[in-house]
């Protein structure tokens, strides 16, 4: 079978909605025994009975990934059982707005999260990756190397996302661990729904079509095909591919000119 995890172990942060549920589900269904980090542990539960319900195995580790002491307690837990093969750094958080009205506290709260998560997870997963080599998967955004407007605080965490996972790869090649980026456009997922559905009640119709139109193929993402693009990453069939970022945007970045 091509793309097969069997007898691989996977870490994914923030598996209880979206992308990271999705990614979740996809990487069990190749094989993967999945290790779910969610700040809660209630809102990975569906994600752990889809997977279970289909013969696959998960478990969540209620986590907070900007809390290093509790990511390496969660990752020690995994460990003892055996190594680390993947980690999919996927939590993350958003903040709208410019320079002006992004506040000292509204920057803090997306380093902790966005920055200082995806350290805490690589840094407590790398030991047990370098005795037999590993995968490593950030979630980056678009944002990471094109100007969206009133996204400040959230472009600077994916651009640090992006730079950190050169980094990585760089410096842990001969220890056969990869490192990789994801870069999505707008996906359709249940943050969509809510931020539409918060600032927009009375069009909420009218602006999902003008945010679905802002990608040059007409529609948002799914999370199902973001999935698709980290089971390959993670899989052998991608072990010639490391320190490089990958776009699923349709056609945002080259064609939105």
């Amino acid at each position: 079978m091509k793309f097969n995890l069997e007898h691989k172990s996977a870490v994914v942060t923030g598996g209880g909605s979206g992308i990271g549920q999705a990614i979740c589900m996809a990487l069990a269904e190749h094989g993967a025994t999945v290790h779910i980090l969610e700040l809660k542990k209630e809102k990975a539960q569906q994600t752990v009975e889809a997977i279970t319900a289909k013969g696959g195995n998960a478990k969540i580790y209620e986590c907070n990934v900007a809390n290093a002491d509790e990511v390496n307690k969660a990752v020690a837990s995994i460990t003892d059982k055996g190594n680390i093969d993947i980690l999919v750094n996927n939590a993350g958080i958003a903040h709208v707005g410019n320079l002006e009205s992004t506040e000292e506290a509204d920057l803090d709260r997306l380093y902790n999260v966005n920055i200082k998560g995806v350290y805490n997870c690589m840094k407590a997963c790398i030991a047990t990756m370098k005795k037999k080599g590993g995968v490593i998967i950030n979630m980056a955004s678009i944002a990471s190397t094109v100007g969206i407007a009133d996204r400040f605080a959230y472009s600077m965490t994916k651009g640090a996302v992006l730079t950190m996972t050169y980094s990585v790869a760089k410096d842990y090649l001969a220890n056969g661990i990869r490192c990789n980026s994801i870069s999505p456009a707008r996906v359709h997922t249940p943050f969509v729904d809510d931020f539409i559905k918060n600032n927009y009640p009375d069009n909420q119709e009218e602006m999902f079509e003008k945010l679905s139109k802002s990608q040059p193929i007409g529609r948002m993402g799914k999370p199902e095909e973001v999935a698709n693009l980290a089971v390959y990453l993670c899989s052998d069939e991608a072990s010639f591919i490391t320190g490089t970022d990958f776009p699923i945007d349709g056609g945002f970045i080259k064609l939105n000119s």
